[in-house]
């Protein structure tokens, strides 16, 4: 495991020598220790990423040439799965199939941008002009020097959503991973040592966000920031990087709908439910936590839910069978009992679930299901982050749809029924980025993601997550030979 910061190539300490204690979230125990980066070291990273940009071969190379770097790199992380999944459950809590599931998700991601690497070779438009006596086509270009600050719930997947674009457009890269779970993060570094990435063109700074992250968002030869996280923070760096007019793109909170109409299979929709609210610990941006039922099924779906959500294995996320792992950390575990607590305050009835007491050690909470809730209550309408559903009942159509709109956020989703064309039109209706047919969760490399209103900017994976890395530049030729005659007759 590293416990050095990645920087033009090199590993090196951090210039003040400061570390964080690293905690294995079902049991407590601090397994090792990272180090943390300061504003001296997010310096050094930016200018060697600005070397590598603008004196480097990088991005002067062709796609095809870059795609060899990214298919290596996808090689070595499909070549060390199972020993970071292993690392990534110890650093996240998650269970262990999620964690090679996650990982083998993000090798894909890497040849998935190998392959659009090679299609920008000679990817020219050429442009119709109203005047004749010029030509001119359109190309597409590297943006510069890009920071990618990623959150704690999928530390390698949602590293690799904004490396593997990045590289691939020929941009140069600081990774700053979340200092809860930087691990895998940091062995991507020496995977892209493997690989024989040229030096400054993936930096890796473990630290403090408040510290190395707020450094980064600053620092003036800084092109792009790119960042998933949650919405007051996305805020802060959208109003920074203002001030140099860096490129941003946001990846926010949610608090996703999943509309449930009574001629539903209620297997299906059970699965379904408890698969979009209880996968990874329900620290998933997309979760679908407000879950609204047709009134004839309601009744029925509620107990079979609470029946089936008790039924969930918890336990160390190393261990087999293991279905629902601890939180990620204690803050994480006490927010979001304070949700809960909230949510009884405020007149909610606890189904089922709330603080898990079966373990001596590590942040435990048990599948949460609260109903009888006010629509403008705490827990219907903020974030929670936890393995925490809200569930009531709607009448018609068009309440389902008003009640599932009724939200800042728009990133995701969902609406199951027997009635296909029912489906396509609710979906139409949803204002959110990604929308969920008879399903909730699945998440593919090459579709867009990304979400309305206070979910964020811009989509990532697919060509839309490489167009984020790219700038446009026009380029005119006169191929006249008279003489313009403007200023000389």
């Amino acid at each position: 495991m590293q416990n050095q910061l990645f920087i033009d190539g090199r590993w090196v300490a951090p210039a003040d020598g400061a570390v964080l204690p690293v905690i294995d979230p079902a049991t407590e125990e601090v397994f090792h220790h990272i180090a943390a980066a300061g504003p001296a070291d997010a310096d050094a990273a930016v200018k060697a990423a600005r070397d590598a940009f603008d004196n480097g071969p990088w991005p002067r190379l062709s796609g095809k040439e870059r795609a060899t770097y990214l298919r290596a790199m996808a090689k070595g992380i499909h070549d060390r799965l199972a020993e970071l999944a292993h690392l990534e459950t110890r650093d996240n809590g998650k269970p262990l199939p999620e964690s090679e599931w996650d990982l083998a998700d993000a090798a894909g991601c890497f040849d998935f941008y190998a392959d659009l690497a090679e299609e920008l070779d000679g990817e020219v438009e050429d442009l119709k002009l109203a005047d004749a006596r010029f030509v001119s086509k359109a190309v597409r270009e590297p943006l510069g020097v890009t920071v990618a600050i990623v959150p704690w719930n999928y530390p390698l997947l949602m590293a690799s959503w904004k490396v593997a674009p990045a590289l691939a457009a020929g941009c140069t890269m600081i990774l700053k991973p979340s200092e809860t779970t930087s691990l895998t993060a940091l062995e991507l570094g020496v995977i892209a040592e493997s690989a024989g990435l040229p030096k400054g063109v993936l930096n890796i700074l473990s630290g403090k966000g408040s510290v190395v992250g707020q450094a980064l968002v600053e620092h003036r030869q800084v092109d792009k920031i790119a960042f998933t996280g949650s919405g007051p923070v996305g805020s802060r760096i959208m109003a920074e990087g203002a001030k140099d007019i860096k490129r941003i793109s946001l990846e926010l909170g949610g608090k996703s709908p999943f509309v449930v109409f009574a001629d539903s299979d209620i297997d299906k929709a059970v699965e379904w439910i408890m698969f979009g609210i209880f996968w990874n610990q329900g620290q998933v941006c997309s979760a679908t936590s407000r879950v609204l039922v047709e009134a004839p099924l309601y009744p029925k779906l509620l107990d079979r839910l609470v029946e089936e959500a008790k039924k969930i294995r918890m336990g160390n996320g190393l261990e087999e069978g293991t279905l629902l792992g601890p939180l990620v950390n204690e803050k994480q575990y006490e927010d979001v009992l304070r949700h809960i607590d909230r949510a009884v305050e405020q007149g909610a009835t606890v189904a089922c679930g709330g603080k898990f007491e079966g373990f001596d050690k590590g942040f435990w909470v048990a599948p949460t299901i609260l109903t009888d809730m006010a629509l403008d209550s705490d827990a219907w309408v903020e974030e929670i982050f936890g393995p925490v559903v809200c569930i009531r009942p709607f009448e018609t159509e068009e309440e389902a749809i008003r009640l599932a709109n009724d939200s800042r956020f728009g990133l995701a989703a969902a609406v199951m029924s027997a009635n296909d064309a029912r489906c396509e039109r609710v979906a139409a209706a949803f204002r959110a980025g990604i929308v969920w047919i008879n399903c909730s969760q699945p998440t593919f490399t090459e579709a867009p993601w990304g979400g309305y209103k206070q979910s964020g900017i811009g989509r990532e994976l697919g060509r839309w997550g490489l167009d984020n890395y790219l700038e446009t530049k026009q380029i005119t030729r006169l191929v006249s030979d008279e003489p313009w005659g403007w200023y000389l007759k």
